[in-house]
């Protein structure tokens, strides 16, 4: 994975499962926490296609989520302590958007993911994003609440235009 981007990927993967919780168990928690992570990955991936972006993000920061909190109407940032808003700092917005576009559209988490074919982060190891891309129905009874196209919407609507546009200009490049 390239440099910068597990904390990113982490921290927006941490911010979707708090504001969009799985179903009760353990099981369940484990499946939803795979399948946002498989989405924050394509997303940061998407968003930071080369080691170089990842390095800056890195050095500048990805932004926060103090604007996801308050559409979701979560966080309210009264919590003293600095671990718990620390994460948050790097929380990516538009990471989290197009997770959530991704999550809630499988045409788009499929095109999202077969623009990443060659990518610097695919490398040449495979990866599987099977539970992003085609889950079962465990997958999705325990990511209902992330699932859910109305609850989601308006995360996924803050940059999912940008997240059509950039997959279309990849569509075009291949061509």
């Amino acid at each position: 994975m390239s440099v910068g981007l597990p904390s990113v990927i982490a921290a927006t993967t941490q911010w979707l499962m708090r504001a969009y919780p799985p179903a009760s168990g353990t099981l369940s928690a484990v499946l939803a926490e795979a399948q946002a992570r498989q989405a924050a990955t394509v997303a940061a991936w998407l968003r930071y296609p080369t080691a170089l972006d990842a390095s800056l993000v890195t050095l500048v920061g990805p932004g926060g989520a103090t604007r996801l909190d308050w559409l979701v109407g979560g966080f309210t940032g009264e919590s003293d302590a600095e671990d718990e808003q620390a994460w948050r700092t790097w929380v990516d917005e538009v990471v989290a958007s197009w997770a959530a576009s991704l999550l809630t559209e499988p045409a788009l988490a499929a095109a999202a993911v077969a623009a990443l074919s060659g990518s610097e982060h695919m490398g040449s190891s495979p990866v599987d994003f099977r539970r992003l891309t085609d889950p079962d129905t465990y997958d999705r009874d325990a990511a209902a609440l992330l699932r859910h196209p109305d609850l989601v919407r308006p995360v996924a609507d803050l940059h999912r235009e940008q997240l059509v546009e950039r997959l279309q200009a990849d569509a075009v490049g291949a061509d």
